[in-house]
């Protein structure tokens, strides 16, 4: 009864369905823990890796998934360690990304709650490809990697799942080079505060205006003179990590732009 009146008064607005089944799985546990497996319910469906799976499915990965509460800076894995499993952000954000041979950071990108990441090392030769690091308190799920890929054999709609998130992941990266190579930092930029906008007119950077830098592939100068260079042409208002939007047909058009 309780999972009922539950999930009726804080999930009725989500698309989370909480069957019969599921209902007499979480008689089991406590009270504290029925709250928990329901919130990690929802953050897994919303996961597009756990869309469309049955009651079984999501009641396996209950079942090998770990939760880890890690701080600020602690790093996760670096790149060729050996992949143990994967990861998806229950609350905080972490960043993924390479380091050059001088140690430059590069960031490939950055993982808000109910993304997923190093999904892709599991397969292939189990090596991490980067380096992973949260850069706010975080709550980790993860997944080993072996407990899932023995799921994996007996889920096919699992399975099928994977492979659209491995897709969706190569995209991913064949535009962030496509960006890297054919755009300029105006154009990076103008395109990111879209994404993060939205149908809003204001953002609130999610990270700090250095590691901003890093994700466009440039550096802090440059990322602070296009902002100060796009205030003075009236596009956008900066204030802090705040940035309202003032024209953004403008904006539309400046991220449409390639180099010339």
């Amino acid at each position: 009864m309780f999972c009922e009146v539950f999930y009726h008064r804080l999930y009725s607005n989500s698309r989370i369905f909480v069957s019969r089944k599921n209902i007499k799985w979480l008689s089991n546990f406590s009270l504290f823990d029925k709250i928990l497996v329901m919130e990690k319910t929802m953050l897994l469906r919303k996961n597009p890796l756990f869309s469309n799976l049955n009651d079984d499915d999501m009641i396996s990965l209950q079942e090998i998934c770990r939760d880890r509460d890690v701080p600020k800076g602690e790093l996760l894995f670096s790149e060729g360690d050996l992949a143990e499993g994967f990861f998806i952000v229950a609350s905080g954000r972490v960043k993924v990304y390479k380091l050059s041979p001088e140690g430059k950071e590069r960031i490939l990108h950055i993982v808000h709650p109910g993304g997923a990441f190093a999904e892709a090392a599991i397969f292939g030769d189990g090596l991490y490809p980067a380096y992973a690091e949260p850069i706010a308190a975080s709550r980790l799920l993860f997944f080993p990697k072996k407990t899932f890929l023995d799921l994996l054999h007996t889920r096919s709609q699992m399975a099928i799942n994977m492979i659209g998130g491995l897709s969706r992941f190569l995209r991913q990266f064949a535009s962030q080079i496509e960006e890297l190579t054919f755009k300029d930092v105006p154009a990076r930029l103008a395109g990111y505060l879209l994404e993060l906008a939205g149908d809003d007119d204001t953002v609130e950077l999610p990270v700090s205006k250095s590691q901003l830098a890093s994700n466009l592939g440039t550096v802090s100068e440059t990322l602070s003179r296009t902002l100060r260079k796009l205030s003075e042409e009236n596009c956008i208002e900066v204030s802090g990590k705040t940035i309202r939007i003032l024209d953004p047909d403008l904006l539309a058009d400046l991220a449409e732009s390639y180099k010339e």
